[in-house]
């Protein structure tokens, strides 16, 4: 996996866990800290991704290759569907407004 990748993902999965256990008190902060480190992992898919000598055309073909295999591995079920968002958004090169993310 790519190094930038990888250490993105492992934020955003630790800032995931902090979330999920986190009590009402410290809920916000924790989701507002999780929220950052999504897109920052994000940032880095997309950088790795446009540094590829053959970009995948779709969806279903970026889904195959082996490093987005490991992620969605490891990805806990109720982020899959904002990581294939995003990766929808990778794939077109859109880039998504700060306003626009998910609150």
């Amino acid at each position: 996996m790519d190094a930038k990748v990888k250490q993105a993902l492992e934020i955003t999965l630790h800032n995931w866990r902090s979330m999920a256990g986190s009590q009402m008190e410290e809920a916000e902060p924790h989701a507002d800290q999780f929220q950052s480190s999504f897109y920052l992992f994000i940032d880095a898919l997309r950088e790795w991704f446009l540094g590829l000598d053959k970009q995948p055309r779709n969806l279903d073909e970026f889904l195959k290759l082996t490093m987005i295999q490991e992620i969605v591995n490891v990805l806990p079920a109720p982020l899959y569907l904002n990581f294939e968002t995003e990766a929808e958004l990778i794939i077109e090169k859109t880039l998504r407004e700060d306003e626009d993310s998910y609150d």
